[in-house]
């Protein structure tokens, strides 16, 4: 099933590591976390990517014609340097498509700018290019693909607190307690059937309007995920996911883990 990534926003949440480079290309550890999200979808057997490209999108595609599996396998050196043998692969059989859809466009307009590479395909995944999670995607796919709604999105809640305050009639503050909201928020993945551009119009966001249509005629679905999932919206939320990656085992990773058996690919 092919993947559409949003790779064209600038992060200026992200300060000076977004001045030369597209958000999506900000490190986690020694790769960006455009690539922790393709390597996410790759282990469950997705590895048709069409990324939309934008601000500064030169920098994606110089980073994959330049790409160094060495980096993130294990190999063998042999030969002064002369040899390596990589024991294992991560984007050998990875497709990708990039595809320039503009400097200011919305993620609407660049979904229609890509709806060509999609083809006839019946349904595709999408992604904000900015979040890394741990949920069971083939699983949502399957249950996804016995229904009768046009798209769904992954449903979390939201990793920041905030302060509850209550104060006297003079101002004076009684109480302040930190407490995480119940509220959830989607998440940036998407399972949309093709039926879905005829929801699209050209200059709508893609989860304002086309979203409110799918919502009055029962068309869309929300999937609850309350495991892993974290953002990078800012330089706080970079810095949690370093110290994660730092940490030897980041919850995304689970194409590392020894305990999940990855499925076979899947058309």
């Amino acid at each position: 099933m092919k993947v559409v990534i949003f790779c064209g926003g600038q992060g200026l949440r992200l300060g000076e590591y977004t001045n030369s480079i597209p958000k999506p290309m900000v490190p986690i550890g020694t790769r960006p976390i455009l690539w922790h999200e393709m390597r996410y979808f790759a282990h469950f057997g997705h590895n048709e990517f069409i990324l939309c490209l934008g601000y500064r999108g030169e920098a994606i595609k110089e980073y994959f014609l330049q790409y160094n599996e060495a980096l993130s396998n294990d190999f063998i050196l042999s030969e002064g340097g002369r040899s390596v043998e990589l024991l294992s692969s991560d984007i050998q059989d990875w497709r990708i498509t990039f595809a320039n859809t503009g400097l200011n466009a919305n993620l609407g307009q660049r979904l229609l700018a890509v709806r060509r590479h999609l083809k006839d395909d019946e349904m595709f995944l999408a992604n904000y290019g900015d979040n890394v999670t741990d949920a069971p995607l083939n699983d949502l796919i399957e249950d996804f693909r016995g229904r009768n709604e046009i798209a769904a999105f992954l449903s979390v809640r939201p990793t920041y607190t905030f302060h509850v305050v209550e104060a006297g009639p003079d101002g004076t503050v009684t109480a302040l307690e930190d407490i995480r909201t119940k509220l959830r928020m989607n998440g940036g993945y998407f399972l949309i059937r093709r039926e879905f551009f005829d929801y699209l119009e050209e200059g709508d966001e893609l989860v304002e309007e086309p979203f409110a249509r799918l919502i009055a005629a029962g068309l869309l679905r929300a999937y609850e995920y309350d495991g892993f999932w974290a953002p990078m919206d800012t330089l706080k939320d970079h810095q949690v996911l370093q110290s994660l990656y730092d940490a030897g085992r980041p919850p995304w990773a689970i194409w590392r883990s020894a305990d999940v058996e990855p499925p076979g690919p899947e058309s």
